[in-house]
């Protein structure tokens, strides 16, 4: 299932990267994430929008920008928002494996938020992946993870809903809140 560039390539595990990054081989502005044993250029972080989400998770739930999530042994990616249980303390050996909630803000790399990301947060069983889609000025909300094998890493979702400005969508992880994507929306 893994696409290979045509050129050689040498795969890195996650705690490869991981001592990488310890060592200092990569600084903060270096925009980069481990993606299915690739590193890979992230998008330019625009604004997220916290505050609607911490409000509607309220206590016992860490709302983290732009923070790296170990998915599994080959990736690393740092979603603009991720939605996990307790507070930052509780991370402070290790990454989050599991988020409640992954929310990619999404200009110009739209289409790899879609195909690659979805397919990897689908893979790593993330139950609730919104896009907060820029270009469009929607939120793709994706749930249901399923194999598939068409999808870049044989796993995709089985539900996918657009929301406009005017809608609001709800977590998951917080079946009795209500966020507007306007809040969400720049």
């Amino acid at each position: 299932m893994r696409s290979t560039p045509p050129v050689p390539t040498r795969r890195l595990r996650r705690v490869e990267y991981e001592c990488l990054v310890e060592r200092g081989l990569f600084e903060p502005d270096d925009r980069i994430e481990l993606i299915d044993g690739l590193l890979v250029v992230r998008e330019p972080q625009s604004a997220p929008h916290l505050v609607a989400l911490q409000r509607t998770f309220g206590g016992g739930w860490n709302v983290r920008p732009a923070g790296p999530v170990a998915l599994d042994e080959d990736s690393e990616p740092e979603p603009d928002l991720a939605v996990v249980p307790g507070d930052p303390r509780d991370y402070v050996g290790g990454h989050p494996a599991r988020p409640a909630l992954v929310v990619e803000v999404s200009l110009t790399r739209l289409d790899f938020d879609r195909e690659y990301k979805a397919s990897l947060y689908a893979r790593a069983a993330i139950v609730d992946y919104w896009i907060v889609n820029l270009v469009d000025r929607v939120v793709e909300v994706r749930r249901r993870p399923i194999t598939s094998d068409a999808a870049p890493y044989g796993w995709t979702y089985e539900a996918m809903t657009m929301l406009g400005p005017d809608a609001s969508v709800t977590p998951l992880a917080a079946p009795f809140a209500s966020i507007l994507v306007a809040d969400l929306l720049p």
